[in-house]
């Protein structure tokens, strides 16, 4: 990017910063384009976002209020509008929309919106909005809950399953992403589907970079996996769970000269529909940069960053502000 100033290009800088967010102080990492003749910096609504993103998160994680993701998807789950939503809750539907959209709510209106994950907490508060729906909208939204309730049991098997997948629980540690196998399946099977068959080395360091540069960019990474340092390079948390969870990713084992690994194939295409735009270009980003890039090669790139030097003598998790110190992407 070439400075409003001088003309000249200038470089991105990452400095720590402190956001004082209702009247709380949180570090964050700034990013910015600094132009080194002015000692101007510049910054785009993006990096901005970035920024505010890595606070929010942390206030969530703190008060245990729900991500916009949650919020959404928990409305969904009972086959309501965000109206309806927001009378059952007793939040005014403008406020409502905005949590939607990517407001914090109140530590108050967050913790109502999380209890209702339960669907029996659900119910009792569409009893006590009954008056204010109609007789048909009272018996769908009741029909619906109790659906969820019968289903309850495999729901929790959903999040036993996800929980034993993921292995911490979604904050700092797996760059605040959502924990969803679906997404994970298909983010899998997106980079499989750009860059062909991976051997399962070099899907280790894809996903490593994928959810680094998400976090750099977004404020947020995109698979829920959290990462280690170990000999071979930078590897998600029970890698070997995560490429045996789908049967939509086979793995063949193949031998090269004297090194025998497993190659992974997709056998289906990916649902690109449940990535965000933002996510789309991550993913081209890192399919783009090491599509034609062996195992060794992309390993060899890994072993030079700060993330794995710093931490792998003792195979350690992997902290995702090393995102801001990327050489490879």
């Amino acid at each position: 990017m070439k400075s409003s100033i001088t003309g000249k290009e200038m470089k991105l800088v990452y400095e720590k910063r402190t956001w004082n967010f209702r009247g709380e102080p949180y570090e964050f990492i700034h990013t910015a384009w600094h132009c080194e003749d002015s000692g101007e910096q510049f910054t785009n609504e993006a990096q901005d976002t970035a920024g505010f993103v890595q606070v929010t998160n942390q206030y969530r994680a703190k008060y245990g209020i729900p991500y916009t993701d949650e919020i959404i998807a928990v409305r969904q789950r009972y086959g309501i509008s965000a109206a309806k939503m927001s009378l059952i809750l007793g939040i005014g539907i403008n406020q409502y929309r905005l949590y939607e959209q990517g407001e914090v709510p109140s530590v108050s209106n967050g913790r109502m919106i999380r209890s209702i994950m339960n669907p029996k907490v659900m119910m009792e508060l569409v009893e006590s909005s009954r008056n204010e729906l109609s007789q048909t909208e009272y018996a769908k939204i009741t029909a619906k809950v109790k659906a969820v309730i019968t289903e309850s049991e495999a729901f929790k098997m959903e999040q036993y399953e996800i929980r034993r997948v993921f292995n911490v629980p979604r904050g700092m540690e797996n760059g605040y992403a959502q924990t969803s196998l679906i997404r994970l399946k298909n983010v899998m099977l997106y980079l499989l589907e750009k860059c062909g068959e991976v051997w399962c080395t070099k899907m280790n360091k894809l996903l490593f970079y994928l959810d680094f540069l998400s976090y750099r960019e977004y404020g947020m990474a995109i698979t829920g996996l959290s990462y280690r340092a170990i000999d071979l390079g930078p590897v998600p948390d029970r890698w070997d769970k995560v490429y045996s969870e789908f049967s939509e990713v086979k793995q063949e084992l193949r031998q090269t000269g004297d090194f025998v690994g497993s190659v992974l194939i997709a056998t289906e295409k990916a649902d690109s529909s449940l990535f965000t735009e933002d996510e789309i270009k991550v993913l081209e980003e890192v399919c783009a940069n090491f599509r034609d890039k062996t195992s060794r090669e992309i390993s060899r790139l890994s072993h030079e960053e700060n993330a794995w030097i710093d931490y792998h003598a003792n195979h350690e998790r992997i902290p995702f502000k090393e995102a801001f110190s990327l050489k490879a992407i």
